[in-house]
């Protein structure tokens, strides 16, 4: 059994008075990465009693929430609808993923509640989601650390929009919000040391038709330009010199990641959408292990992996995307005894983002939120005109 920390108690508290609420209205809950939030889905869906369904978006979460929700004992009415897993158990508490859900809708109408974990994923405006939410009716929760999604507009570029002020939308309310900086100096997350170094020259950068990041070609051209697999390779070097033995990179494209990991030999890895789940495994379990240092992964491990003890990330990806940027520093961000991590940027995100405990959620007007980071406001204002 676990005991919840205040905030965690808070959050289901909301979560409960939301359910038996008389409202129609899908409510919100922010959490940031590191804060328990397994927990909190776990205790919602006990405090229920009564069919509920959780969405995670990836086999990895679903087993991590599954897992913790176990491990309170509840071992009889507990279920996983995943073609992933290879079982389709419809239990009073389900955990599922939408894509093994989506053809089998009649299975579930019985159903009230759902909660969507990585709410943010969720598009109001089309998509699986939207097609259940509404074909079954049931009153939805959403849970994230990153509560805003991309939109674009053709005349006035691209914006970050709060989930909640998107038009259509599927999330009508905020319910509980717990700030980084408020977990950071209660001692509940790592202590955050940003190194930024001025590898990549964002103003070189093209940006693509949508606003919303840099192309591809000109993030190649510049790293030609630059060198930049040779850069990339020594600041790693010299990272495993000053005694950082669990180092993450992140990768815009496969061919620096292989660069890195040639040079290192048996110390390092490369992991992508197209390493085979077997050997993916395989890899972080080596990494978790301390048998491999390095790993340098393209596109994936931005949410799910969870490794306490990792303390070194690098950004060696340019981007404009929020989400991004919080989800790669956030594989850092959890606590482990006399940790402290260092991201270590080359790209020039954290000039642009700042440090992630200084995100905050705030509300600007009565029922309306809105990021910040310090003075700046990072949602529901457009990148450019």
């Amino acid at each position: 059994m676990y005991e919840l920390r205040d905030y965690q108690r808070e959050a289901v508290d909301a979560a409960a008075r939301f359910f038996s609420s008389g409202s129609k209205k899908n409510g919100l809950i922010v959490l940031p990465t590191g804060s328990g939030k397994s927990l909190v889905i776990a205790n919602i869906a006990l405090r229920l009693n009564a069919p509920v369904l959780i969405f995670q978006p990836s086999k990895e979460i679903l087993e991590q929430n599954y897992e913790k929700l176990c491990s309170y004992g509840v071992l009889t009415d507990v279920g996983i609808f995943s073609a992933s897993f290879n079982r389709k158990q419809v239990s009073t508490i389900t955990f599922a993923t939408i894509g093994s859900v989506k053809n089998c809708k009649d299975f579930f109408r019985r159903f009230r509640y759902a909660i969507i974990d990585e709410c943010h994923y969720v598009n109001a405006e089309a998509g699986m989601y939207k097609d259940f939410i509404e074909t079954v009716g049931c009153k939805v929760l959403g849970l994230t650390a990153t509560p805003y999604r991309l939109y674009s507009n053709r005349f006035y570029g691209s914006m970050l929009r709060f989930i909640t002020r998107t038009n259509p939308r599927i999330f009508n309310e905020m319910l509980y919000c717990v700030q980084v900086g408020t977990l950071l100096s209660r001692g509940y997350l790592a202590n955050m040391n940003y190194y930024q170094l001025n590898v990549v020259d964002t103003s070189r950068l093209k940006v693509n038709s949508t606003g919303a990041d840099y192309t591809d070609a000109s993030v190649r051209n510049h790293y030609r330009e630059i060198k930049f697999n040779d850069t990339l390779e020594n600041i790693v070097q010299r990272l495993l010199v000053a005694g950082r033995t669990s180092i993450l990179v992140f990768t815009r494209f496969i061919e620096e990641a292989e660069y890195v990991a040639r040079a290192l030999g048996g110390r390092a890895a490369v992991v992508s959408s197209n390493t085979p789940k077997q050997q993916r495994e395989a890899i972080l379990k080596a990494f978790k292990a301390k048998k491999i240092n390095v790993v340098a992964n393209v596109g994936v491990l931005t949410t799910g992996f969870d490794f306490p003890e990792l303390a070194t990330v690098v950004l060696a990806r340019p981007t404009m995307s929020l989400a991004l940027y919080y989800q790669m520093v956030g594989r850092a961000i959890r606590p482990y005894e006399g940790k402290t991590s260092w991201i270590v940027d080359l790209c020039g995100n954290y000039k642009r983002f700042g440090r992630v405990e200084d995100l905050q959620v705030r509300e600007t007007r009565p029922g309306i939120y809105a990021v910040f980071s310090g003075y700046k406001q990072l949602t529901n204002v457009y990148f450019r005109k």
